[in-house]
């Protein structure tokens, strides 16, 4: 029954079967990158650098779109998927971009991580018309089909996040007192934003300590130090996963215990909260929208199973049990999905047109109950997520929490 899960999955069959995408007849029409054979996409990715973590997000996409030629690809097309390093600095994306668009000629650039990777590139790839499609960036910045109607962001808004965490703190909390630790760039900002937002004329009041860091400090132990001296009794963590890591444990060594919240691309279990122990991370929440791989609730799982085949498989030096990883797993299985949707008309206009008209779609490890819609004119996928709190051992669900 596993592998014939997985194989289900690998194919896209799964997909094609609960969304009711059917490829019909129709005249062929081929944008850059695109033969009777082959589809060329592509991305850049910090496989270097102090974001590395989210390597292996990428890795599992390649895995994915792997698996997915092994089995004759997507309406007999085999993705040639080329992924380049840009270290998680905006320059080096823009390079990357500026490679894959005049050089490689893909047909469309599909899930690059990161906030400022993606705002270094956003007026480039909207300026020659090139989808920035299924980008893993929160920024509200990404959803603006005015300004920039090229690019599509997959990744749920940061600023929903925030605000959902300020909403649940100020009923479950006495005397709020806020700290706020940010990653001084669009990623942290966006953040911050949503907090703002949430809190409105409130927010000099509530928020007692705003601490920020660069990407390229060694450690945020004076932030986190600062943060505690405050007497904050809660404390918004919104990192990636180094630094997430490194707020959790100075917290801990401090015996500062307020309530916390961390950003959901920190919040992978064995990439940040294993590395700081369970036992000193215990109570803190976060924003999740896909099932946990290694948490107990989904031990017997077939979806889970399936990707735990999967990872065996395609990607056998990753750790499966990196949720970052699943984050690449959703990400590809949504790209094939409007790649197939696509059918013979496989232009950049039709492939945004595909990809901003979704309609409750389904995805492998979603969690139950998240199906995914947008328009042309507002192209979100996920209108709100579920709080959950860590137990010492999985996440465990405190409320749903509903976008604006």
């Amino acid at each position: 029954m596993r592998a014939t899960t997985m194989a289900l999955v690998a194919a896209g069959f799964v997909l094609a079967t609960a969304t009711g995408v059917q490829v019909r007849a129709q005249d062929k029409k081929y944008g850059p990158g695109v033969t009777d054979t082959e589809i060329m996409i592509g991305q850049s990715a910090p496989f270097s650098g102090p974001a590395s973590a989210f390597g292996i997000y990428s890795r599992v996409e390649q895995a994915y779109f792997n698996a997915v030629n092994e089995k004759g690809g997507i309406n007999k097309r085999k993705i040639k998927f080329i992924m380049l390093d840009n270290g998680f600095s905006p320059p080096k994306a823009l390079e990357a971009s500026r490679k894959l668009v005049e050089e490689d000629n893909v047909l469309a650039e599909v899930g690059t991580v990161g906030t400022p990777t993606n705002s270094a590139t956003q007026r480039y790839l909207n300026g020659k018309k090139v989808p920035q499609l299924l980008i893993s960036a929160g920024g509200s910045k990404f959803n603006d089909p005015k300004q920039y109607p090229w690019t599509v962001p997959f990744y749920p808004s940061f600023e929903t996040e925030a605000m959902g965490f300020a909403r649940y703190a100020l009923k479950a909390q006495k005397e709020l007192k806020i700290g706020v630790l940010y990653q001084n760039d669009d990623y942290g900002k966006d953040f911050l934003k949503g907090l703002q937002k949430a809190l409105g004329e409130n927010y000099k009041k509530l928020v007692v300590s705003e601490q920020s860091y660069e990407l390229t400090d060694p450690t945020v132990d004076s932030q986190v130090i600062n943060l505690a001296g405050s007497g904050a009794n809660v404390f918004m963590n919104f990192t990636t996963p180094k630094f997430a890591a490194q707020a959790l444990r100075k917290a801990d060594e401090l015996k500062w215990k307020p309530m916390q919240f961390i950003a959901s691309p920190g919040s992978s279990v064995q990439a940040v909260l294993k590395v700081v122990g369970f036992d000193k991370v215990e109570g803190v929440m976060t924003a999740q929208y896909f099932k946990e791989p290694g948490d107990p609730a989904w031990e017997k799982d077939p979806e889970m199973q399936a990707y735990f085949d999967f990872m065996k498989k395609y990607a056998p030096n990753e750790s499966p049990l990196d949720a970052i990883g699943v984050s690449g797993y959703v990400n590809a299985q949504m790209a094939e999905y409007v790649l197939n949707a696509a059918g013979n008309e496989l232009t950049r206009e039709n492939l945004l047109k595909k990809a901003t008209t979704l309609q409750d779609v389904t995805l492998a490890l979603l969690l139950p109950g998240i199906k995914l819609s947008n328009t042309p004119e507002d192209y979100r996928a996920y209108h709100g997520f579920q709080l959950s709190r860590f137990d010492g051992k999985g996440w465990t669900a405190v409320e749903y929490i509903k976008a604006d």
